[in-house]
């Protein structure tokens, strides 16, 4: 479990929490144990949705932001700098006594430190399991700058901090895009549709109905909200492998996930293909990009009649799977991966 670091530091370490008052974790994933924490006082705000389903699950009070003030807020590091500064200065804002943060070194808590310390004066800290924890009083002011960085702009559409593809369209998205057909059907999906690129494209086609944004992301589904403002979009905030439509799909387009942490994992993009075949009509189809390197074409053959490659250039392959050959069962939801690192990262 990755708590060492912070049962350590409240066992002697010279963190400790106030008496009183809510304690806001902010991002812990399913593979932090929350036990050395005041159960009765915690609130949980993680905005993915498996992760957010695990905690809520085992009868926490979970949220997808921030909500209201707090004695303490304690934030498990995420990978992205731009993210973990606006959860500091978030955190500072509705804090009011102590803000604990805690990560990897290989996710940035050194340098993360040391820009902290040339703003405020940190408490105590501690070294350990590869990684560090340290703490101090909150000061929203002295992170206001960090605060306004809280909502971002990529090529004219919206973005935030954290999400894929903050800083720009992703090139794999933008090919995809540039191959979907003028008419892909009245019902179709975006699994993973993010910030909303790939589903502001779909917007353009006068046949579709219905267009389904499908993210596990909360923050990301937002910034969709806002940049896909046709009428026929709905928008879903909801784990792509386990959500149900009301009918059968004629289409999905997506570009799936495939990290889990660090590592490729092309268990993800597969878990997408089956939960794709899953939803579709029987002549329903699939467009899906990926790296060249993942191979995709074997699940792909074994879950669809037709599977054919239909663009893309030497870093990037566009898939189209047609005609289902059957049913796939209902897949779990995701646990392992939060769904930020697509074919682009």
């Amino acid at each position: 479990m990755n708590t060492r670091r912070l049962k350590m530091a409240l066992d002697g370490g010279g963190l400790v929490l106030p008496a009183e008052g809510t304690v806001t974790v902010l991002l812990p994933t399913p593979e932090h144990d929350l036990a050395p924490l005041p159960r009765e006082r915690l609130r949980v705000v993680q905005p993915f949705r498996p992760f957010h389903d695990h905690f809520a699950a085992a009868g926490f009070d979970c949220a997808t932001a921030a909500e209201g003030p707090c004695a303490a807020a304690i934030l498990f590091l995420p990978r992205a700098r731009a993210l973990a500064r606006a959860m500091i200065a978030e955190a500072c804002r509705s804090a009011s006594d102590l803000v604990v943060v805690d990560g990897a070194k290989t996710d940035g808590i050194d340098s993360l430190l040391k820009e902290v310390r040339r703003r405020v004066p940190v408490a105590g800290a501690m070294v350990k399991a590869h990684g560090r924890i340290f703490w101090f009083r909150p000061d929203a002011a002295a992170f206001a700058d960090w605060r306004a960085a809280g909502r971002e702009r990529a090529d004219g559409f919206v973005t935030a901090p954290g999400v894929f593809s903050a800083d720009g369209i992703d090139p794999a998205s933008r090919l995809l895009g540039d191959a979907l057909p003028e008419r892909p059907g009245r019902q179709v999906a975006d699994f993973g549709a993010g910030w909303g690129y790939l589903s502001a494209r779909l917007a353009g086609c006068a046949d579709i109905e219905t267009l389904h944004l499908v993210e596990a992301d909360r923050v990301a589904l937002d910034c969709a909200r806002i940049n896909v403002t046709d009428p026929r979009a709905r928008f879903h905030w909801a784990d792509a492998c386990a959500w149900q439509p009301p009918g059968p799909l004629d289409a999905v387009v997506t570009n799936p996930p495939f990290h889990t942490g660090r590592a490729a994992d092309p268990d993800l993009g597969r878990a997408f293909a089956e939960a794709a075949a899953r939803v579709l009509s029987p002549s329903g189809s699939l467009w899906l990009v990926a790296n060249r390197h993942l191979p995709y074409e074997a699940t792909l053959a074994a879950l669809f009649r037709e599977v054919r490659e239909v663009g893309g250039d030497n870093r990037f392959k566009i898939l189209c799977a047609a005609r289902p050959l059957r049913r796939v069962s209902r897949a779990p939801s995701r646990t392992s991966s939060r769904a930020g690192s697509r074919v682009g990262g």
